[in-house]
């Protein structure tokens, strides 16, 4: 076997307070070879991914430890040799490509300088540019080289980045989720990509992520962290085929399958920050499998087959458990549909720039409708324009038979508490200098409802129906975790008892475990309520376990509507066959 380009050992990584973030960390990546790194928010994948670069976030330092790329330590090299080692020998792909990416600089200029700064010509530079934008399927002509980063899609730019990393020829790459909010078509090329590109130049990948799904499409060996540690490494079919932690276990549980037979099924709990982690097994007090040994003592790292490696004192009893999936519950048997919002030919575009086009759709009281298709397609927009969020719209929309205007501004106030909106992003849809009660009672102060002493109650009834106790009222969402978030959000907007709920991509950046729980809570709420669901995502695998109807759109329209069985396992359309093609899933390898 040749040499592995990465190699790290015994990684210890605190704050300067003195706080553990990570420790014991150790593994090699080869040539050409995926490591995928996995795990829950907060586990310190993205802290090992930096240290790979001999760097750290402010206030945290690498305490010991060594990490070898390409046979030099990063973390003993003068600043300077390690200013050159980063993008030349090891590079880093950012999740939001717009971070990586200089908003006042034209492309060509922004990758040209990425190899100049590494001594490479400019004549030298411009070929290596251009054939760096061949292989991530961009177009490399002069007109593209002078475009600027907000002229492209989310997927363009990410593939831009890729070529801004693979340009300098790297030995070694760090890519922190980089497909993270992508839609599947996208993501699906993006992996491809990266897939070919570690194994046309012989790159070394350290691949993080929090979808297992992913994993199973272009990782070669995968590393499971929890709570600062690698809990569990080995190869991609014996991770996913017999996995030996009862953490393993549980998050390919929470992974959606396109059959729809599988049941989602969450983690209680939430992992442990690094200043609360318990004595013993950190992951004990939510494993089922948990002894009195696993409170006391932390098991160490043992060898249990050829490059398999696991954390847990009861692996032989794990590993031989059959990966029996729970049954999905059985779906409701379909009834004539009434229609609480019906849609009729509806345009809008923003601008001069047309974006729906002749759209009609209804959505029936207690039914699901997912929403579907790539970026661009037009589904938030028309979420939004249910939402009253949308002014630029033309067409006929109906609540519950009677018109519904356009704009929230121009509705009744019963009308705005009977649509409610849940966004994309917890952490910018929740004002940060507001506590939780304040943000969830905001609702009841705007229409009137109850006295204050009486908003408080209702306040505390919300949270607990989203499964938060009601201590959380007192908390700020910085304080909280991204799926605790996520659930502050679901009870604001449920709190004055809406009758249709539109949730937009609200489980696309969270943790597979977490989606589950939310999937969860939402199918509840909407079982006890009778809430009437628009819900827009881009994971087919996901509609399959929530949805009654799915509605998939391209370029601004409707092409696609029926049940969500006869949609997937029948798909009339070729957009359709390729968005199911596209859908990552955990596969036999």
């Amino acid at each position: 076997m040749s040499e592995p380009v990465v190699d790290v050992r015994s990684l210890h990584i605190e704050t300067l307070g003195g706080t553990e973030i990570v420790d014991e960390v150790g593994f090699t990546i080869g040539p050409g070879e995926v490591l995928g790194l996995v795990g829950e928010s907060g586990s310190g994948k993205t802290t090992v991914g930096l240290a790979l670069l001999g760097h750290t976030r402010r206030g945290v330092r690498i305490g010991a430890g060594r990490v070898h790329i390409a046979g030099r330590n990063v973390l003993r090299l003068p600043p300077a040799e390690l200013r050159a080692l980063r993008g030349a020998t090891v590079a880093y792909v950012p999740q939001d490509p717009s971070s990586a990416l200089n908003p006042a600089l034209r492309l060509g200029r922004q990758l040209l300088e990425s190899l100049r700064s590494h001594g490479t010509g400019r004549e030298a530079g411009l070929v290596r540019v251009r054939e760096a934008l061949t292989e991530v399927a961009l177009p490399n002509d002069d007109a593209f080289l002078r475009r600027y980063p907000h002229q492209l899609s989310g997927g363009q730019q990410q593939r831009v980045a890729l070529a801004m990393t693979f340009a300098p020829r790297p030995q070694a790459i760090v890519l922190d989720e980089p497909t993270t909010g992508l839609d599947v078509t996208t993501q699906a090329h993006v992996l491809r990509t990266v897939s070919e590109l570690c194994q046309h130049h012989n790159t070394a990948a350290l691949y993080i992520t929090h979808d297992l799904a992913v994993i199973a499409n272009i990782a070669d060996r995968v590393a499971l962290m929890y709570a600062g540690r690698i809990v569990e490494i080995g190869p991609r079919s014996t991770f996913l085929d017999r996995p030996a932690h009862p953490y393993a276990r549980r998050l390919i549980a929470a992974i959606p399958a396109m059959s729809g037979k599988q049941a989602l099924v969450g983690i209680p709990g939430s992992a442990p920050r690094p200043d609360s982690r318990p004595a013993g097994c950190a992951f004990a007090p939510r494993c089922t499998m948990a002894e009195e040994r696993c409170t006391r003592s932390e098991p160490r790292e043992r060898a249990i087959a050829e490059d398999h490696d696991v954390r847990c004192f009861r692996w032989q009893e794990v590993i031989t458990q059959p990966m029996v999936p729970r049954p999905a519950p059985k779906p409701t048997p379909a009834t004539e549909r009434v229609p609480t919002i019906a849609l009729s030919g509806v345009n809008a575009g923003y601008g001069r720039t047309a974006v729906l086009f002749d759209v009609s759709l209804e959505v029936g009281t207690g039914e699901c409708v997912a929403l579907v298709g790539e970026s661009g397609s037009g589904k938030t927009t028309l979420a939004r324009c249910i939402g009253g969020l949308h002014r630029e719209m033309t067409g006929e929309m109906l609540l519950n038979g009677d018109p519904l205007p356009v704009g929230a501004r121009g509705r009744t106030a019963a009308t705005r508490q009977n649509v409610q909106y849940i966004f994309q992003s917890p952490y910018q849809s929740l004002n940060p200098r507001r506590t939780v009660g304040g943000i969830v009672g905001q609702p009841l102060r705007i229409f009137g409802t109850g006295r204050r002493s009486e908003r408080g109650r209702l306040v505390r009834e919300a949270l607990e129906r989203v499964s938060l106790p009601g201590a959380v009222a007192e908390r700020y969402p910085d304080q909280l975790s991204g799926g605790e978030r996520q659930r502050v959000a679901i009870a604001r907007a449920i709190v004055s008892r809406p009758g249709v709920l539109i949730c937009d991509e609200i489980t696309s950046a969270l943790d597979v475990s977490v989606q589950a729980a939310i999937i969860d809570l939402i199918a509840e709420l909407r079982r006890e309520m009778g809430l009437s669901l628009l819900f827009v995502t881009h994971n087919l695998a996901l509609i399959s376990t929530i949805a009654d109807r799915v509605a998939v759109m391209s370029a601004g329209r409707i092409i696609e509507l029926g049940p969500v069985r006869e949609v997937i396992d029948t798909p009339a359309q070729p957009y359709t066959q390729r968005l199911i093609a596209d859908t990552p899933a955990i596969v036999s390898v």
